[in-house]
């Protein structure tokens, strides 16, 4: 019995011990970020001197090779670039469109959603069928909608806590409108943006088109345009809509995932990765989305090696390339780790916004999930409380093939949407303190994970 007691004791103390170490490291983490940081300098960078960086355009390369150039002067152990070959997508010209009602001709804002064709340079003119969700427009018969544009009104469900579920539950309109509107001979597709603010910008977003279906234009209408048109159409069903875009499908380009990485002490076989997705869309400076992520994963790197923390793992930042139209870089990335055999125990994805955090969302077994439950203390400390079962990431997702347990980096996300895929995501609408207590908080998760595992 005292030999049990001995040993139970012994446990205890170790434990206590091993708590009372993180959480003097996790403060560490968390002054150094603070106090020293240079993920918002590294943001204004990325958003007022590149700015736009959608997949192909020299904006794309430029933020290649400047987080390349960012990650050597850091001076990471390694640092590389892995080549991806990505869709080439561009908007031409700017959008036009009005409502023709009577004699008025009433301009709204419109942009063509990515992937979309052009209207060809006439541009498209019809008669207007409002539809809420697809069952509604599937059960018209091809007479109502042929030869007439199909507008998409659903908004995000303003009653949603998480707007990440009310735009989940909103946007298979942006995503599917065209092609199911095509399949009952409609000429075109208009599509409420994904927002629950009303303003005059168009949130854009990437779309597809079915196999076998006519490709028609499909653009984003902001929501004050969108509502404006609702009550026009209440009023004259008759009316007709304009638009004119000018976008166009370019060949594949080249381009590149950047990837730095600090080699394990220990178990340098096993890597844990942190990252973000570097191309945004091109209306956009892609500060939240996901400027922000992509320097919080740069910073978890410096934030190790400022205080001397040699992991026994191997950490890296992941700059991935193309998450907004194809997610080419993510499945680069995981295809190249199968092939090349290496242990992806563990990844994290910050792609929410670099607002105040909230904890993480975890892919993994519910005995994996556990493993992470002596943590919580540590870092409720620091606001992080929505710690459990939940989404991982678009980039990282590929990786669960391979067993890797996922975590989603979540801020607060009341105010994404406001500027989600819109001129108005811009590095003024970053808060500096918000951005860096993020980069903190996925630093001691990436701490935590490699001095415990999974």
């Amino acid at each position: 019995m005292n030999k049990l007691y001995t040993l139970l004791l012994g446990l205890c103390v170790s434990y206590a011990h091993a708590q009372n170490t993180d959480s003097v490291t996790i403060r560490k983490i968390y002054n150094e970020a603070l106090a020293n940081g240079k993920s918002y300098e590294w943001l204004r960078y990325l958003t007022k001197q590149i700015g736009p960086r959608l997949s192909g355009s020299d904006g794309a390369q430029k933020a290649v090779d400047w987080t390349k150039q960012v990650m050597e002067k850091e001076g990471f152990d390694r640092v590389f670039l892995q080549d991806v070959m990505v869709p080439h997508w561009v908007r031409g010209a700017k959008e036009e469109a009005y409502i023709k009602n009577g004699k008025q001709k009433i301009t709204v804002p419109i942009a063509a959603l990515g992937g979309s064709v052009a209207t060809g340079p006439k541009g498209v003119e019809a008669e207007v069928i409002e539809v809420k969700n697809f069952p509604e427009l599937r059960a018209m018969s091809p007479d109502q909608v042929k030869g007439k544009i199909v507008f998409f009104n659903r908004p995000m469900d303003p009653t949603k806590i998480n707007t990440f579920e009310a735009y989940g539950g909103a946007v298979d309109q942006r995503a599917n409108g065209a092609s199911e509107a095509a399949k009952l001979g409609a000429v075109g597709a208009i599509v409420r943006s994904m927002t629950n603010i009303h303003d005059d910008l168009p949130h854009v977003g990437s779309m597809r088109y079915a196999t076998g279906v006519p490709l028609i234009p499909t653009a984003a209408i902001s929501t004050n345009g969108a509502d404006q048109l609702s009550n026009l159409l209440a009023e004259n069903p008759k009316l007709t809509f304009y638009f004119k875009q000018n976008c166009e499908t370019l060949p594949d380009a080249k381009s590149y995932n950047v990837v730095g990485e600090i080699k394990g002490s220990e178990k340098p076989d096993e890597i844990i990765v942190v990252g973000g997705h570097l191309d945004s869309w091109d209306l956009a400076e892609g500060a939240h989305d996901d400027g922000a992520g992509c320097v919080q994963s740069i910073e978890v790197l410096r934030i190790l090696k400022a205080l001397g923390i040699k992991p026994k793992r191997t950490i890296r930042a992941v700059m991935f390339m193309n998450e907004e139209n194809g997610l080419r870089g993510g499945v680069q990335y995981a295809d190249l780790a199968k092939k090349n055999n290496e242990k992806h125990i563990a990844a994290v994805e910050s792609d929410n916004g670099g607002f105040t955090p909230r904890g993480f969302g975890i892919v993994g077994t519910p005995a994996q999930r556990a493993k992470v439950e002596p943590w919580k203390p540590l870092l409720a400390i620091y606001g992080l409380h929505e710690i459990g079962a939940g989404g991982g990431g678009a980039d990282i997702g590929p990786l669960a093939q391979l067993g890797t347990v996922l975590f989603g980096f979540k801020p607060d996300s009341q105010r994404y949407f406001d500027y989600h895929h819109t001129s108005a995501d811009r590095f003024e609408t970053v808060s500096q303190r918000e951005l860096e207590l993020g980069a903190a908080s996925m630093a001691s998760l990436v701490y935590l994970l490699d001095q415990h595992g999974l």
